[in-house]
This record gives structure tokens, sequence and C-alpha cells, in this order.
């Protein structure tokens, strides 16, 4: 592929390449889910960074700085979080699905996906999330996407991020599977809708985000700052 101007190359044509070459972590749900939320980002007054935990090879990192860029957000920096070991032991919670190891990357991986589109790279952070997110993760987080797949994990994220939300911001549970407000979702992780109902002390305020297919997506909005304080 030539390089072009990162300004010519139109998100359709890295959602096209992104679907053809990554279609095992992202699909014709997530990437325009995300990019809604991080549209509505960008008519925002919402402050901070754009966090993703768990981001393997670097698809949607890659797109969120794409969309970024695309919506007048340059300056709005991105991190990202993986172990680049792949998936932990899974925990009591968590189904025999997956082997411990299994999605492992390397940062490399991340950085030369940037550059192949002309884009600014994200900070990364390797290791795992309870040894990373207490103290790398900024201070002020307008946009999260956490993509954990176990219990702990996800437990992990909620804990560091949540109290890190600036007020307006939001935050994006993947695999969370809320059969009762949308049957067709993959419930395939079911640790991940236990630790969000755990951390937040059931019922969970997650909404649902629905898609075409069998997307399962929760999305948490931190509180709007209080007046007067």
């Amino acid at each position: 592929m030539h390089h072009r101007p990162a300004t010519v190359l139109s998100l359709s044509e890295l959602r096209d390449w992104l679907l053809q070459h990554h279609s095992d972590t992202v699909d014709t749900d997530r990437l325009p889910a995300i990019r809604s939320e991080l549209e509505q980002l960008g008519a925002s007054t919402v402050p901070g960074a754009v966090v993703e935990l768990g981001c393997y090879q670097g698809a949607m990192a890659l797109w969120m700085r794409a969309v970024l860029d695309a919506t007048g957000q340059r300056d709005r920096h991105v991190h990202v979080y993986d172990s680049f070991q792949g998936l932990p032991e899974r925990g009591q919670k968590d189904p025999e699905l997956f082997a411990a190891g299994y999605l492992r990357a390397e940062p490399e991986q991340v950085l030369a996906l940037h550059d192949r589109w002309g884009r600014t790279p994200p900070t990364i952070h390797p290791g795992w999330f309870a040894d990373t997110l207490p103290s790398q993760l900024p201070e002020t987080i307008a946009f999260a996407y956490l993509d954990g797949d176990y219990y702990d994990s996800i437990h992990t994220c909620l804990s560091a991020c949540v109290p890190r939300m600036a007020p307006g911001g939001t935050l994006i549970v993947d695999d969370y599977a809320d059969l009762e407000a949308n049957p067709k979702a993959w419930n395939g992780l079911p640790g991940v809708k236990a630790a969000c109902e755990d951390y937040f002390d059931a019922p969970s305020p997650l909404e649902v985000i629905s898609g075409a297919g069998d997307l399962a997506f929760g999305r948490y909005t931190a509180p709007a700052a209080r007046g007067g304080r």
C-alpha cells in the first residue's frame, strides 16, 4: 500500500481495511459504535484522555486515533494497556473458552499498525492491569474502552478507571451481555457482566448498546459535575 497523507485516507477506507485484516477483534458493529461515542465526545467539552484496556495488535486503538483526528480531537491523547503476554489464567467466574496466553501480541505490532496509516501512535503501557493501571492511568479520562474478557480483569479496570472519569465521560465494556436488554448479544464471557454488577453493586448502571449482530456492549456515563461545591 502506498503511503498518502493521513488527511486523504478516509475513515471508510480504514474501516474496510480493518474489517478485512483484523476481523478477529473488530467488526461491523464495534467500529461504528466506538466512532459514535468519540464523535459525541468531540461535540462535548469533556476533558481528558482516551484509554483502551486490552489492545492486542492495536486495531481499535488505530480506529480511535483516526476518528479523533477526523473530529478535531488531534490533541486528545490515547493510552493503551495490555499484558502483551496474552490472556491470563481464567478465574472461577470465567468459562473454559481460551487457553492462557491466547491473543498474545507485541507492542511493536501496535506501533507498526499506526505507522502504516501515518497516525500518531498511542502511549503503550505493557504489563498486567493490576500492575500498570493504579500508577499509569491518566489523571482524567474522557473515554475508556475495556476489553479485558475476564472477571478479574474487568473488575480491576473498573476500579481503576471509574474514579478517574471526567464528568460526562463515557466508558464502554466489551463483551457485556445483558440478554434481557439484548437477546442477540454474545454471552461467551459472562464474567464480564458479573464483574460490572459486583463493582457497581448490582443492578449495574451500564446502558446496553445493541448492533445489527451479536454486539455485547455496555456503556457507563460518569455523572455530570454537581454545581455549587
